[in-house]
This record gives C-alpha cells, structure tokens and sequence, in this order.
C-alpha cells in the first residue's frame, strides 16, 4: 500500500465563532488526531494534500441555503493554524465537494505512484464522502478515518459512516480510526 492523505476542509472560516457552517465544534474535536496522523504521515513521507474550498462570491452553490464561505484569496480559505501545511505539502484549492472534480489531484497521486487515498475533514456526509467515491471512480483503495472527519453532529457523521462500513466494496473502501490506520 502507497497511501497519500487527504485533508478536505478544514479551513479557518469553518472555524470562525460567527460560521454558520454549525460545524465548528465537531471540526474542532478532530484536530489532534489530524496533528497526530500528520505527524507520523510525514515521518513516513507519505504524499499530504490539504483539499480546500476556494469559490467565487458568485458560485452557484451559493444560490441554495450555503452561506458565502471560503472565498478564494481570502484569510477564510486558509487551512487553520493548528494544522497549518509544511512545505512537504500540497494545498489543493477546489470550487466543488469533490477534491477530484476539475482538478489535478488524480494525476498528482499518480505522479507519486499512490494507490490509496485516506480522507479526513469536514464534512463527513458531503466533501469527505464525494472525495472518497471519486477517490474509488479513478481506481484507488479508500481508506475514511471515522475520528478523522466530521459533521455537524455525531448522528450524521455515524450514520453515514455506517452506511459504509458493510460496502460491496470492502475492501476497496474501508472505515477506520486513525490508530487503525497507522498500525498497517
């Protein structure tokens, strides 16, 4: 196994007291086990790639319910501070859920000979799952650290895991803690 991470999300206005991203304390719960699977991940050189939302004011997924967030060249769509990038690692700004969807994630991973994506952040339901299915689409196994991601709430975040935890993919797809993880 050749496994790159991938940290989607986890950006500075998520974290913001005023977001009504209602994210925040869940995201926050998740940061030392990123620290600690960022620690170890660069010891053993493996590819790190921070997936983050960078939009346009004008994005069409502002025209629903999503508040204006994340907009690009802006503070807000920095990673935050406590899991701020080394120069090892790539930054990789996305204007939709997926990391893959119009970028060149897929043939960075491929540049590094990665045959396993293992996908943290927020939000479990949405950007970690769509990375994680396009992550499968391009022919990669899937790895999903369930204290490594987060939602809203611990229901969705669990219940969506849960749905994949028995997948017809298995184990193309595996649910697992970080420990889980840095023990293969």
């Amino acid at each position: 196994m050749k496994p790159a991470i991938i940290v989607v999300d986890m950006l500075k206005d998520t974290f913001k007291e005023s977001s009504r991203l209602s994210i925040t304390q869940e995201a926050r719960q998740i940061i030392p086990n990123l620290q600690r699977l960022l620690k170890e991940s660069r010891q053993r050189n493996y590819p790190i790639i921070f997936a983050c939302d960078s939009f346009l004011k004008e994005d069409f997924i502002f025209k629903g319910k999503m508040k204006t967030h994340s907009l690009r060249g802006t503070e807000g769509s920095e990673v935050v501070d406590d899991l701020k990038p080394e120069p090892t690692d790539m930054v990789l700004p996305k204007r939709r859920f997926s990391a893959f969807f119009k970028t060149d994630l897929d043939q960075t991973l491929r540049t590094f000979g990665v045959d396993t994506i293992v996908v943290t952040g927020i939000t479990t339901e949405v950007c970690v799952l769509t990375t994680a299915m396009d992550g499968l689409c391009h022919d990669f196994s899937v790895i999903v650290l369930e204290d490594g991601c987060a939602s809203r709430n611990q229901e969705i975040h669990q219940g969506c895991l849960n749905l994949y935890r028995e997948f017809a993919l298995y184990p193309l797809l595996r649910i697992m803690t970080v420990d889980e993880f840095l023990k293969l």
